[in-house]
Formats: structure tokens, C-alpha cells, sequence
């Protein structure tokens, strides 16, 4: 039978493995995909400490670490990405919302799960889907499964997208674009653009968080088609702030040394969010992700993905 002092010590050798892994992170010679992986296989061997909210810590984390980011693009840089950028990101919205509807009734998926699905995958994911959710009163099991979708087909983008570019010889900037355009949570758009290229990173953060201020008028529109709560839409204010340090960055450049420090380290610290996010990513989880839910998700994702990419390659 195990003691109580027997229980303890197995738990703090667990503790203790998860924050050293979370630590190695912060090095060079682990990338956001290894990351990534490093902490779902903790999750799946029960080495994450139960009373560490994994969740509420990696949000607070990846928007200090965006907001850091913003010190490392020009402004002159971010205004030209974000007008380029514009009618795609509109575009892209609005086209798979309406496919996400199409192919919800058609499959005769829930109404607020199916809509759950395109927001993130039409936004930023989770983000989105957490704005969303309350806005038209989705029930727990509604969101969880939107969520789950998303967070299995972020794993994959993760991997596949670098792969997609270095095979198609993208351009730094094209490739950021496409990232910031087909995959769905900011954490894996900045992971796999890391993982291209700085000055596709630049891009890709710029246009996802453009991209993410439609989170607003979105969550409005799909209070009002389901008849819920407008007061409970969520504003990303973390998007205000990266605003705010890539003007103040712009404006004082006498400290530039300082400015790519904290770039630096922003990115490493990106890393450590992969990897949280990962240790949140079970077996359970991506069962209850269901068949029919994880196939929406596929289909939009497909739609946005090879969508997206063949405007950038021979429109633009």
C-alpha cells in the first residue's frame, strides 16, 4: 500500500521532471515542434503537476512573449504587412465561416459546435473559440470539443507547414504569410514561422494578430445569430500592447540593443509555451474530439491551407 510520504516523493520526482524539461526549453537546441512533443509525452505519462494550472499560466505567458516580439518589427514594416495583408485576411474570415456553416448543416453537426470550429479556424484558434464560446452561450462539452479539434490540428501545422514551404521554396515572407493566414492558434503560427526564418516570423506575427483583432467583430456577429450574451465578448488586450512596443520601439531606437535582447528572448520563451501546450494535450482529449468534429476541422483547415496558399504563390 503507498504511504502517504511515498505518494509525495513519487509527485515531487514528477514536479520535478516537468520543470526541468520546461526549463531545457528556454535552449536553442529544442524547437517549437520538439517542444511540442516533449510535453504531450509528459501529459500522456501523468508527469504533469495537477495543481499547476497549465492552461491560465501558458495564456499569460504567450502574451508576454507576443508583446516582446513587438519590439523586434519595424513599424514601417508591420503597417506595409498588415495593408498588404488586409484583403486576405478579410477574405479568408468571411470564406470560411460560410464554408463552416455549409458544411456544418451538412453534416448535421451541432449548430454552436460547428461554429465554434470555423471561428478558431477562421481567427486564432483557441482564442477565438474562448471569445465565441460565451458570446453565444456554448455549453462546456461544445467548447471542449472545438477546442480539441483546433489543438490537434495546431500539433500537426506545427510539423507540416515548414516542411510544405522548404519543399515549395517559399520566400521568408510568403511563407509568413501563408502561416499567419491558414494556421489557426497564434502560438503555432509564431512556432512554425520561427522555425522558417526570423523575417518570417516578423510577417507572420504581424499579419496573425491583425488577423486576430476580427475577434471582436466576429464574437458581436455570433451573439447576434444565435441570440447570446454580447457583454461576455473578451477583448484581446495583449494585441494593444504589441501594438504599443513596436511604436515605442520606433520612436526611441536608441535602444535597440535592448529591443533585440528582449526579441531573443520572446522566442525562447515561445518555446516554452509550445511546450505547455503540449503537456495539455491528452489521449482524452483528442478522443473526445470526436469523428465528425475533427473532420469539420479538417475540411476548413484544408480550405484555408490550399486556398490561401495558391493566392500567394500565383496572385500575388
Amino acid at each position: 500500500m503507498i504511504t502517504v510520504r511515498t505518494f509525495l516523493s513519487q509527485s515531487n520526482k514528477s514536479d520535478a521532471i516537468f520543470y526541468i524539461v520546461a526549463l531545457l526549453c528556454l535552449l536553442p537546441i529544442i524547437s517549437s515542434p520538439i517542444a511540442l512533443v516533449l510535453g504531450f509525452t509528459l501529459a500522456t505519462f501523468g508527469l504533469v503537476p495537477h495543481r499547476f494550472n497549465v492552461a491560465a499560466f501558458t495564456k499569460k505567458l504567450l502574451s508576454y512573449s507576443i508583446i516582446g516580439l513587438g519590439f523586434g518589427i519595424h513599424l514601417n514594416q508591420a503597417i506595409e504587412a498588415s495593408q498588404n495583408g488586409l484583403g486576405l485576411i478579410v477574405t479568408s474570415i468571411f470564406a470560411t465561416l460560410l464554408l463552416g456553416y455549409l458544411l456544418t448543416r451538412t453534416m448535421r453537426l451541432e449548430a454552436k459546435t460547428g461554429h465554434l470550429i470555423a471561428s478558431g479556424t477562421a481567427i486564432c484558434g483557441g482564442s477565438a473559440i474562448a471569445a465565441v464560446a460565451p458570446a453565444i452561450n456554448a455549453k462546456d462539452d461544445q467548447t471542449s470539443l472545438a477546442l480539441a479539434t483546433v489543438f490537434v490540428l495546431n500539433a500537426i501545422a506545427l510539423f507540416l507547414f515548414p516542411v510544405i514551404g522548404h519543399a515549395l521554396d517559399m520566400s521568408q515572407q510568403a511563407f509568413g504569410t501563408w502561416a499567419a493566414i491558414a494556421i489557426h492558434d497564434t502560438s503555432s503560427v509564431v512556432g512554425a514561422a520561427s522555425a522558417y526564418g526570423d523575417e518570417a516570423l516578423k510577417t507572420a506575427t504581424t499579419l496573425k494578430l491583425a488577423r486576430a483583432l476580427w475577434i471582436i467583430p466576429v464574437a458581436l456577429l455570433s451573439a447576434m445569430l444565435f441570440k447570446g450574451n454580447r457583454k461576455k465578448i473578451g477583448v484581446p488586450y495583449f494585441i494593444l500592447f504589441y501594438c504599443a512596443a513596436i511604436v515605442f520601439a520606433h520612436f526611441v531606437p536608441s535602444l535597440q540593443p535592448i529591443y533585440d535582447g528582449i526579441f531573443s528572448a520572446s522566442k525562447r520563451l515561445l518555446v516554452v509555451c509550445l511546450f505547455l501546450i503540449g503537456s495539455g494535450i491528452t489521449i482524452q482529449k483528442l478522443r473526445a474530439a470526436g469523428l465528425k468534429p475533427l473532420l469539420l476541422g479538417v475540411l476548413l483547415w484544408v480550405g484555408i491551407g490550399v486556398g490561401s496558399l495558391c493566392y500567394i504563390q500565383f496572385a500575388v
